[in-house]
């Protein structure tokens, strides 16, 4: 009997390890997607904030433009 229990603790021994080696793996992917969806909202919100410091950059520019085409002072 001692010789047969031997393979079979084995076995479940190879079984937790596996099992180990699972969900180590799961969390680090799980940490890693959970990461790349922190970066992806901040750049989203960092590139948001950006295009509307460009878009009034932009609009301050066509009024200038504007002015000088017309002539006008700038003061």
């Amino acid at each position: 009997m001692a010789g047969q229990e031997d393979p079979v603790q084995r076995e479940i021994h190879q079984d937790w390890a596996n099992r180990e080696y699972i969900e180590v793996t799961t969390s680090s992917i799980k940490k890693i997607a959970d990461f790349l969806n922190s970066f992806d909202m901040s750049c989203r919100s960092r590139l948001a904030t950006l295009n509307e410091k460009l878009t009034a950059l932009e609009r301050r520019i066509e009024y200038i433009e504007a002015r000088v085409t017309k002539g006008e002072t700038l003061t």
